[in-house]
């Protein structure tokens, strides 16, 4: 029998901790733990996004920093602004709203923040830590995936997971953390060969293509389960659009034994370890000073 992976619910667990870690901090250090977040241009659903994360911050006793920049902004300009955020005290975290307009680089962006304000996990000095398995900060969509997973399993200790897709953003760091796991992990791409064959003998299906109901039930072994980490918009025949994941999701749940849905499922769980990493990065901090 499927059963749904709630990430709002899990999320909202979650939050309810990082309330509470947030609000010793605040009682210890007379502030609260501080999340900046850069934004650059207008596109609609990193401004959603963005929205919602500072919505985040409100709700569990941290302050957040809204910078936004015209999208003509350039890479020294958004060098420097980074630059600036390290070196404020009132700063822990720094969030570089991903993707960037396609003039800026967005690995050397990342690259400028401190490694001691990288909450998104994704500078190359965080990312060499998680591959040794000793990480500071874990990727926020990566931890949340196997948050879902410890959720349903006891162990993922010798569990077969293929992964589809290896974003350098999920895919990559999302297998590290399983194999420091000692999940046994193939990393699939557009080049792998039989994915459908390598797909149906996994324990653990893990989708992150980025294509619409591109997994459909052939792929899927009976009692499997899938992490669904696409978000894609289709137009509907009424003119409507709806957010659909990369799983064909009617199709395949009646296969699974878990399954997240799309939305309700990894999304939240990205938000809600983005808001964890910031806490952790501001004990850190404080602990360094």
């Amino acid at each position: 029998m499927t059963r749904l992976i709630d990430g709002k619910h899990i999320a909202f667990l979650k939050r309810q901790e990082i309330n509470q870690d947030a609000l010793v901090f605040k009682q210890t250090y007379h502030r609260a733990p501080g999340l900046a977040v850069i934004l650059v241009g207008h596109d609609p659903a990193s401004e959603i996004y963005v929205r919602r994360k500072i919505e985040a911050c409100q709700q569990v006793s941290i302050t957040s920093f809204l910078h936004q920049f015209d999208v003509e902004t350039s890479q020294d300009t958004l060098h420097q602004t980074i630059h600036q955020l390290n070196n404020n005290p009132a700063v822990d975290g720094i969030l570089l709203q991903l993707p960037l307009p396609k003039h800026l680089d967005a690995m050397k962006a990342v690259s400028v923040i401190s490694p001691h304000k990288d909450v998104d996990g994704l500078h190359p000095y965080n990312q060499g830590l998680l591959n040794q398995g000793r990480p500071t900060f874990a990727p926020c969509t990566p931890q949340g995936c196997i948050q879902l997973l410890h959720s349903c399993c006891d162990s993922l200790v010798g569990a077969n997971i293929v992964i589809v897709g290896r974003s350098i953003l999920v895919g990559r760091p999302l297998a590290a953390m399983l194999i420091n796991l000692n999940a046994t992990v193939t990393l699939a791409h557009s080049y792998t060969k039989n994915l459908q064959t390598l797909c149906q003998q996994a324990d653990i299906v893990i989708s992150v293509v980025g294509k619409p109901q591109f997994l459909t039930a052939d792929y899927i072994k009976p009692g499997a389960i899938v992490i669904d980490v696409g978000i894609n918009r289709i137009a509907l025949p009424d003119g409507k659009a709806k957010l659909v994941g990369d799983v064909d999701f009617d199709n395949v749940a009646p296969k699974t034994s878990f399954i997240t849905p799309v939305p309700g499922g990894v999304g939240p769980m990205t938000i809600a370890n983005l808001l964890l990493n910031t806490v952790k990065a501001a004990r850190l901090n404080k602990n360094e000073e």
